[in-house]
């Protein structure tokens, strides 16, 4: 028997993600450039409003929020025989199949979910309805590494 390995991330949020995170950087780069413009209503005494140090807090602002953004790209799946490994985007969680009671992906589910057989449910957000086949391809991947996983044994309590 080969072994196969089923993996899986968002693909159209990382795309929406990453133009986002680019969107983000270049519009606080140009506000950070007028910031440094003189106005019209500068006062000879007291100097222009914004200096550079507003300048670079503009730049690391938009920075920090095109990181914030791309964490969004953090969600990953990978599951092999013996067990899945779900990171979200806080936190994850490795779990062998033999405590997982299903994989479930519901009609209106925005992405696929782990049924636990303490009836715990563990959001898999690498796995998302908006990729459409690549979702269906990652969750029966998972549905047949589980099935694999109890063959032969008693099955899960519904």
């Amino acid at each position: 028997m080969t072994e196969t390995v089923v993996r899986a991330r968002p693909h159209r949020l990382t795309i929406v993600c990453w133009i986002l995170a680019v969107a983000v950087v270049v519009i606080f780069g140009v506000v950070a450039v007028l910031l440094g413009r003189p106005t019209t209503t500068v006062d000879p005494e007291v100097g222009p409003p914004f200096g550079v140090g507003d300048q670079i807090g503009m730049v690391f602002l938009g920075l920090l929020l095109a990181g914030g953004v791309l964490s969004l790209t953090r969600p990953r799946v990978v599951a092999d025989a013996e067990q899945v490994a779900v990171r979200n985007v806080i936190g994850g969680i490795t779990v062998p199949w033999t405590l997982v009671r299903g994989v479930r992906f519901d009609r209106h589910s925005p992405w696929a979910a782990l049924e636990l057989l303490d009836d715990e449910l563990v959001s898999v957000l690498a796995v998302q309805a908006a990729d459409k086949q690549r979702a269906v391809d990652a969750v029966r991947g998972l549905r047949r590494l589980h099935a694999a996983a109890w063959e032969g044994k008693e099955p899960p309590p519904a």
